[in-house]
This record gives C-alpha cells, sequence and structure tokens, in this order.
C-alpha cells in the first residue's frame, strides 16, 4: 500500500489538478518551454523571505501568469490562487535547510516548502514536468493518461477485492444466524474491508490529480464503495467491547492506523480491536450483538436499531424474540415488529442458502 499523503498535499494536488485556472496557467507555461517558480500563499512568512520584484496584486488569470513565468524571478499567488500578489521575485529561503534538488529553481522550491509550509510548485523548463513541494514531500505530476492507467489497475484490483469482501461477508452473516462465529470470522472480514478501504484511497488520491478528467472514476469508485464503510462501522460495532477508555471511534482509527503487516495477522487485529469476548483464542467464539442484521431490514430508523439492540444484546435474543417481544420495546410498536420479525427471517433464510449453494 502507498503511505498515505497528509491533507496538505492533497490540498496543493487539487489547485494543480486539470480543470483549475492554475493548472491551465502551468499548462501554458509548459507549452511555450518556459520555466517557473511559484508560491502559494502570500503571508508574512513568504514576504520574509521575498527579495526584489514587483508588487502586482492583480487578478489571477492564466494568460497572465504564463506572461510573467518569462521574468526570471518567482511568482507570488494568493492562497486561494484568485490573484497575483507579486513577480519576478528572488527567493532567500534559509541555506541551511536540507535539500535533494540539483537545479537552483528546485532547490529553492524544496527549502522554501520546508522552511514556511506553503506549496511550491516547479515547472522544469527543460523536462516539461511540474513538482509540488509541501513540507517535506515532494511530488512530481505525471502525465494524465498515465495517472488514468493507474487508476484503472486499482479499479480491477478493488473489484477483486469487493468480491472476497462480499463473499466473507455472506459467510458471516450465516455464521451469525447459526450462531457459530469466532474471532477469526470477524478478523477476516474487517482485514478484507480495510483492502478495500485503503485501495479505495488510492483511487481517490489519483482523483484529486485527475481534477475535472477523473469524473467517469469517480462513478465507478462510488458505486464500488457503496455501503463498504458502513458496513465496517457495523461490524465493529457488533464486536468490540467498549469501556471507559474504549470506544466505537477509536476502535475504527486503530483499524485505519494498521501497517499492512499488522492488518494482515489476525492476532494483531484481534487485540488492537478488543474484540468482545477478550478471547486471544482465534477460534474462540463471539455473539454479535445485532446492529449489521437489523441495518438490513428496510427502512428501519437507526433510533430503533440501538434500542433493539439495548433491549435484547445479541442477535441471538433477537431472532428467537416473538412480535409480541418486539413491539414491547419502546417506539416499535406492532407494524414494525411484524416487519422486522419477517425481515429476520427471510435474512436467516437467504444467508444460510446463500452459504451452502
Amino acid at each position: 500500500m502507498a503511505p498515505r499523503r497528509s491533507k496538505a498535499l492533497l490540498e496543493a494536488l487539487a489547485t494543480v489538478a486539470p480543470g483549475t485556472p492554475l493548472r491551465e496557467g502551468l499548462d501554458r507555461i509548459i507549452k511555450a518551454s518556459m520555466g517557473a517558480l511559484i508560491v502559494v500563499g502570500d503571508g508574512p512568512e513568504v514576504l520574509n523571505i521575498c527579495s526584489g520584484g514587483f508588487l502586482l496584486d492583480a487578478a489571477f488569470s492564466p494568460q497572465r501568469l504564463s506572461e510573467l513565468a518569462k521574468t526570471d524571478g518567482a511568482i507570488i499567488l494568493a492562497p486561494d490562487v484568485s490573484r497575483i500578489a507579486r513577480a519576478n521575485v528572488h527567493l532567500v529561503p534559509n541555506p541551511n535547510v536540507p535539500t535533494t534538488e540539483t537545479g537552483t529553481r528546485h532547490r529553492t522550491a524544496e527549502r522554501v516548502a520546508r522552511s514556511i509550509g506553503v506549496p511550491v510548485i516547479s515547472v522544469s523548463e527543460d523536462m516539461a514536468v511540474l513538482t509540488v513541494y509541501m513540507h517535506d514531500v515532494k511530488h512530481q505530476l505525471d502525465t494524465i493518461p498515465a495517472i488514468l492507467n493507474r487508476c484503472n489497475q486499482a479499479l480491477q484490483t478493488l473489484e477483486r477485492y469487493k468480491v472476497r469482501l462480499s463473499e466473507a461477508a455472506v459467510s458471516l452473516t450465516a455464521l451469525e444466524i447459526e450462531d457459530l462465529v469466532t474471532v477469526r470470522d470477524v478478523v477476516s472480514v474487517l482485514q478484507r474491508t480495510e483492502v478495500v478501504m485503503r485501495i479505495a484511497d488510492e483511487i481517490e488520491r489519483y482523483l484529486v490529480e485527475l481534477g475535472t478528467d477523473g469524473r467517469l472514476v469517480g462513478l465507478q469508485l462510488r458505486e464500488l464503495m457503496a455501503g463498504v464503510e458502513d458496513d465496517r462501522r457495523q461490524v465493529v460495532l457488533d464486536y468490540f467491547q467498549p469501556d471507559a477508555s474504549w470506544n466505537l471511534e477509536q476502535a475504527m482509527a486503530t483499524l485505519s492506523d494498521l501497517e499492512t503487516d499488522q492488518l494482515l495477522d489476525a492476532e494483531v487485529v484481534a487485540d488492537a480491536l478488543h474484540l468482545s469476548g477478550g478471547t486471544s483464542d482465534l477460534d474462540g467464539n463471539l455473539q454479535p450483538r445485532g446492529y449489521r442484521i437489523l441495518t438490513r431490514v428496510p427502512r428501519l430508523p437507526t433510533e430503533l436499531v440501538y434500542r433493539l439492540v439495548d433491549e435484547f444484546h445479541t442477535l441471538d435474543k433477537l431472532m428467537r424474540a416473538s412480535v409480541d417481544d418486539l413491539a414491547a420495546v419502546d417506539g416499535v410498536g406492532d407494524h414494525w415488529a411484524v416487519t422486522i420479525k419477517e425481515a429476520l427471517s427471510h435474512i436467516a433464510e437467504t444467508s444460510i442458502l446463500d452459504r451452502y449453494n
């Protein structure tokens, strides 16, 4: 898995994505075989390292940006890229800030980004390459066809893992109905869910770079990921053991923060999430609370889901409850009681048939 980029870098990449005025200006610079050094930000920290140049304070336009790139110095933009603040500026960052670059323009760009934490864009005159610097991260922008190709490969991988996740989820539902769930079964679903989430996260980062060119990929991604995040939350809610220092949000965050090698270790995942039962035995039995199954009852309000779980505590007791038992729960009533009982019976029947067919 690729490391997750910082929110600041993603925001910087979004400003130079295809379809934005800044990207149009940068493309004009490249087509004219020119170079440029652009700082996105005109706060005091930026002005403190500026020397010379001239004050513009003019509305931003791609044409103006490409014309100003003919000068030798850096161009300073407003943080929202709405205005061009200064042009032909000589940047004087701290020379003691380390840099891995060799060219003068790129060395300056990296030092500025590292020292004051604003997005800096360098356009290579010789290689016609755009590079974005943000804090300690350097990101070289690929061509749109290259990014789309990686997106398509990632989508194919996502589809394969989504099929495996669906199979594991169906199996877990049948095991829940039969009261045969083990720690290993729950961990298997959560592992596959998290892998799917991380692949989707990778595609989302590509979409930031694609800008308006990523519309179709975005539609495919949303279709594939529909309900995955909610299902993950319901599985964790069904099995983790809450206490005064451990809640659902912490469990979700812990799962997301696991390193890849940790995620692939079932015992580590079970330990990290504090799965109910307090057993380290992967073949130890677990009882679901029933959140995930109840959310499959059509149009059942969330507050009723929580009331039912609070009343019956486990899915097994929910499944054995009569219509009268269900109707006695505050807010449920006769109509919902009949609907819930029929839905649970149907889910039980179809889940077991799906598992053994």
